[in-house]
């Protein structure tokens, strides 16, 4: 298996849903020094997860990123895409409660891109304007 590409198109986050699926995305990113993201089913709602520990210690984040990122995930939180149990960083990023696997896919891959410091597809994911 290959590192995600960075960006990495929303068709390949991995679905981490089945039996040992996660620990296998996870290893694999450990592996590759690389950021993990990935989907997961919870009955009918989806939830996206990322972590930057596998990415090892040269891999940093800057406040920037960390702060987009958060308000983000605030902003679908206060609209109730997703619910407050949602983490926002700055290692680990998990939310849960979406609608679709479609909607879980773009937001993780605008998670992956964000914690390379591209912010681009997150500000396209998820727009604060009112």
């Amino acid at each position: 298996m290959q590192p995600l590409p960075v960006p990495c198109p929303a068709h390949l986050i991995p679905d981490a849903s089945r039996t040992g699926a996660f620990h296998q995305a996870y290893r694999q990113a450990m592996a590759h020094s690389a950021v993990f993201v990935a989907i997961e089913s919870d009955g009918p709602r989806w939830t996206v997860k990322a972590d930057t520990l596998t990415a090892g210690p040269g891999h940093s984040v800057d406040d920037t990123v960390n702060d987009a990122i958060r308000s983000a995930i605030t902003h679908m939180v206060e609209n109730r895409e997703i619910g407050a149990d949602a983490y926002a960083g700055p290692i680990y990023f998990m939310m849960h409660g979406l609608s679709s696997q479609e909607r879980a896919r773009e937001l993780a891959a605008a998670l992956h891109a964000a914690l390379y410091g591209d912010l681009e597809p997150l500000h396209r994911a998820v727009p604060l304007t009112s």
